[in-house]
């Protein structure tokens, strides 16, 4: 199991998000988290790397107790994680690959010749070997979030956390944002995403989460 979560209560300035949280999540699966603005699904996602501590209950990521989690674990859990968000976060005075490059840095990467190459092997699963050099506001949004979700498989992540990666897009750019995730998850990456978009959950079928009331429910 790759994630697992009993009883779990969420808290955020000592407001009750979410209670009597309980699924289980295996490697490879699509999980997607429906609900409202404000329902708690960024809040959710945040407990699986760190940033949002669990309040009480039971929380596991593979090897990492979430309820108990040490702050000195923290950057080990997240190299297990790659994460999309809407507004793609690139460094803008970079180019896209100068925007990797910083990233394997950060996560311990010190051969300049195996990054490089790691960065065009990543680049070229989304479609993007050839914009390597461009800069963030040279490339279409749809462009950017590629790059982004490349980022987010620098490190080969055992799992995806997309917050409405198609949110800025429009329909035909989000849906080829779509397939590349769905081709991610099939390629046995657990992808857990966030969305409003009732016509991708249709379109790519996973497991459906949604979110009321402070409570998880499974449909």
């Amino acid at each position: 199991m790759l994630i697992e979560y009993k009883n779990v209560e969420i808290r955020q300035d000592e407001q009750i998000v979410l209670k009597d949280v309980n699924f289980s999540i295996s490697e490879g699966e699509m999980i997607y988290l429906l609900g409202r603005v404000g329902c708690g699904k960024s809040s959710l996602m945040k407990t699986f790397y760190g940033e949002v501590p669990i309040y009480s209950g039971e929380a596991r990521f593979g090897e990492y107790d979430l309820a108990h989690l040490k702050r000195k674990q923290i950057p080990y859990l997240r190299r297990n994680i790659g994460i999309v968000f809407q507004d793609f976060q690139l460094l803008i005075d970079r180019t896209v690959a100068d925007n990797l490059m910083f990233v394997l840095k950060a996560t311990g990467w010190h051969d300049k010749r195996v990054m490089r190459n790691h960065i065009q092997e990543v680049l070229s699963q989304v479609g993007m070997a050839e914009k390597a050099y461009k800069m963030p506001h040279q490339l279409s949004g749809g462009e950017q979030q590629r790059v982004v979700i490349a980022r987010a498989l620098l490190n080969s992540p055992g799992i995806i956390l997309a917050d409405e990666p198609t949110g800025n897009l429009d329909i035909e750019t989000g849906d080829e944002i779509m397939q590349l995730l769905s081709a991610i998850q099939k390629a046995g990456t657990t992808v857990i995403m966030s969305t409003h978009n009732l016509e991708w959950v249709a379109r790519y079928p996973g497991r459906n989460f949604r979110i009321a009331d402070g409570i998880i429910t499974e449909e």
